[in-house]
């Protein structure tokens, strides 16, 4: 078993979405990650409550067996929906029944499902996963996990709202091991969260869609492809789940089948997902869209065997159609 810690890298961690209450879903402008030991008990307390008045929602019809020590899974709550966020519709909601799951036959990349190694360097789909640094690209300098975004602009990352609340001197750097970036880097120039994140620090809304600036002339789509985002698809998908961990210099893969942690909650059994893992994208190995984002429920996980991410619904489509319009 792995070290428990959450997974958000230990030199980067967050400053309390509580202190940009009353901000709206859009960009967040504060400073990087980065003030140590910070408590956020108030601020994921105030989440929950936030979400608590989404519409009333099941419980797991599903869990993989706990990693001993784990704390148990948060308790939901069952209310009114709020007037600022529609009613969950069957097809995008874990309140109602999820859609069957996929019938294609999942690409599991040839590993023994559970299981964790290096992400293969000549890999179209690993390419759109890279690391974010907090200004050089440089060996050990690398704090959480992004990945590309299909969309009309081009220009779109995906990752968790905990690893990143400023633009300020990050770089994306797609692919990236071992100290080199194959396919260039890019500058992070917005941030948008979702309103439940940035009012309340909602763990259930714990993603984040980043724009990014041209480099050379190139958009980072054209030049290693995207991931479509996947909203409403099945808890039960095998996913091939991505991450860097803070003491790497390669992104790890795990291929592995999701379940139903809580109802806006998705969980993974997967080993070695450490700390800079955060924001990894989980990708359906049936669809080839990206249905989570390691975040959610203890920021990821408190262990490093299991992750966590927030449920893709609409609360995600929104936010991703906010940040097209804004990136066009």
């Amino acid at each position: 078993m792995g070290q428990h810690r959450r997974k958000r890298s230990r030199r980067h961690r967050l400053l309390a979405p509580s202190l940009f209450a009353g901000l709206s879903a859009v960009v967040v402008a504060a400073v990087v990650t980065g003030t140590h030991g910070l408590n956020l008990s108030d601020a994921t307390a105030a989440g929950k409550a936030a979400r608590s008045v989404r519409a009333a929602a099941p419980m797991p019809t599903a869990s993989p067996s706990a990693t001993a020590g784990d704390p148990a899974p948060p308790a939901q709550a069952s209310a009114s929906t709020p007037s600022d966020s529609p009613t969950p519709g069957a097809a995008s909601t874990p309140a109602d029944s999820p859609a069957a799951t996929p019938t294609a036959t999942p690409d599991t990349h040839g590993a023994v499902l559970g299981t964790t190694a290096v992400a293969p360097a000549d890999d179209k789909e690993a390419s759109t996963v890279g690391a974010l640094f907090s200004g050089s690209v440089a060996a050990g300098n690398h704090f959480c996990t992004a990945s590309v975004l299909h969309s009309a602009t081009g220009n779109l990352l995906l990752t968790a709202a905990h690893c990143i609340t400023s633009t300020d001197g990050v770089i994306f750097a797609p692919g990236y091991r071992d100290g080199s970036a194959p396919y260039g880097t890019w500058q992070v120039t917005a941030v948008h969260t979702a309103s439940g994140w940035s009012q309340n620090g909602d763990v259930d809304e714990d993603f984040a869609i980043l724009e990014t600036a041209p480099s050379n002339g190139r958009k980072v789509e054209d030049v290693v492809g995207g991931n479509r985002l996947g909203a409403g698809e099945p808890f039960g998908a095998t996913v091939h789940l991505y991450g860097y961990p803070a003491d790497s210099e390669s992104p790890s893969l795990c291929t592995n089948t999701t379940a139903q942690q809580s109802a806006y909650e998705r969980v993974i059994q997967c080993p070695s997902y450490p700390a800079g893992t955060s924001g990894g994208p989980w990708i359906n190995a049936a669809t080839g869209d990206v249905v989570g984002a390691i975040g959610g429920y203890q920021q990821g996980g408190d262990s490093d065997d299991t992750s966590y991410s927030a449920y893709f619904d609409h609360t995600i489509a929104d936010l991703y159609a906010q940040a097209e319009s804004a990136a066009s």
